[in-house]
């Protein structure tokens, strides 16, 4: 049934085009971005969810039960 849908609309067979398109432009561009990026930025990035800087330790009205 789903076939004899898509066949009826027509110039479904460009939709997968440019969606073949956008994915690669969009995965391309985030390698590039990525690629990019300088090694001491990607470090403190790394380090940033183990790190204790930012923590609230106790928030109005809750105690900290570490």
């Amino acid at each position: 049934m789903i076939t004899n849908v898509l066949t009826a609309i027509g110039g479904v067979g460009v939709y997968g085009v440019i969606s073949i398109c956008l994915f690669f432009v969009v995965f391309s561009g985030a390698l590039i971005w990525a690629l990019s990026q300088k090694k001491s930025f990607l470090t403190a990035m790394g380090d940033l969810p183990l790190s204790d800087e930012g923590v609230i330790t106790e928030t109005k009205g809750e105690q900290n039960h570490e």
